[in-house]
């Protein structure tokens, strides 16, 4: 696909570094940097990272979103409206996932190889900043699909086999 001047092959997926792991936050619910304010208003800093996807996201009450993990991926969210209840807990354990409820102007970051699910209490808008491309292809070579969270009495959805 072409995306500007450049080409995409969405095939390659960039191998993590350990230099790249370095820069990655100790918890997931990520401190931002105090917004530069002046007269006209203010810029708040969200990720300085390169990065290959920034998606706009809505999600509606009382749906399940991700209840998965990525091999190479990580992935910011940044909450703009709503709330997102954000459960992780690390690949391949049977642990109780930790809950972090993650509300507007916050953002939550979650790196490869980590279960993660989110349901919403609310309808809820957010960014998500990811390291990899995020058309189809290249989403799906890269995420294992679990079964963290129940989807019992929420509104969630799996490709078709």
């Amino acid at each position: 696909m072409i995306k500007g001047i450049f080409m995409i092959n969405p095939n390659v997926i960039d191998p993590l570094t350990a230099e790249e792991k370095t820069r990655w936050p100790d918890e997931p619910l990520v401190t931002l940097d105090k917004p530069f304010v002046d007269v006209r208003g203010e810029i708040q800093p969200l990720v300085d990272e390169l990065m290959k996807s920034a998606v706009l996201i809505r999600s509606k009450k009382g749906t399940l979103r991700a209840n998965h993990y990525h091999l190479t991926d990580w992935h910011y969210c940044y909450v703009l409206t709503g709330a997102i209840d954000y459960f992780h807990r690390p690949t391949g354990t049977d642990e109780k996932p930790e809950r972090i409820t993650v509300g507007s102007g916050q953002m939550v970051f979650t790196p490869p190889m980590v279960d993660h699910g989110m349901t919403f209490p609310e309808d809820t808008t957010f960014l998500t900043l990811s390291r990899n491309p995020r058309d189809q292809k290249s989403y799906e070579a890269d995420v294992v699909r679990i079964d963290m969270i129940s989807p019992d009495g929420l509104t969630s959805w799996k490709p078709e086999a």
